[in-house]
């Protein structure tokens, strides 16, 4: 765990929880009529939170991954039971669907940027194929169709 990014994750979180009831969030959504500054405010954590996890090529692995993406969707899910309690805002499910949105895009850049995440995810995608035979027809199928 790499402690300097665990600070600034949750230095991040708190300012997410205290810019709730700020009157600047408020006077923000002007700017902000669908709630799209939720996607990259939720990938910027995400990122943060995989630097927490993974601080290096030992220990990038999917199941820290996936840790760090449950962390930041759990943040939102209680931020927006959080604002269910303030009388000047609402929760919305919208809201988490575009935190969760935020989360997935970071999980695509980094498979798509990392060569070792690419691979663990190959190997475990390859047990599984493994273990069932019938999703190799369909990877074929596949390639078939885009000839």
């Amino acid at each position: 765990m790499n402690y300097f990014y665990a600070t600034l994750s949750g230095a991040f979180i708190f300012g997410i929880f205290w810019g709730a009831d700020s009157p600047f969030i408020s006077r923000l959504s002007v700017f902000n009529p669908f709630s799209l500054l939720h996607i990259p405010l939720y990938a910027i954590l995400t990122v943060l939170l995989v630097l927490t996890l993974c601080p290096g090529q030992k220990t990038n692995s999917p199941p820290r991954y996936i840790l760090a993406g449950l962390i930041a969707i759990a943040v939102a899910i209680l931020d927006e039971l959080y604002q269910s309690f303030l009388p000047s805002r609402d929760a919305s499910i919208t809201d988490v669907l575009l935190d969760v949105t935020g989360v997935s895009l970071v999980f695509f850049l980094f498979r798509g940027l990392s060569p070792s995440l690419r691979a663990s995810f190959s190997v475990k995608l390859g047990k599984v194929r493994a273990d069932y035979p019938a999703l190799g027809e369909v990877d074929i199928k596949l390639k078939r169709r885009k000839l």
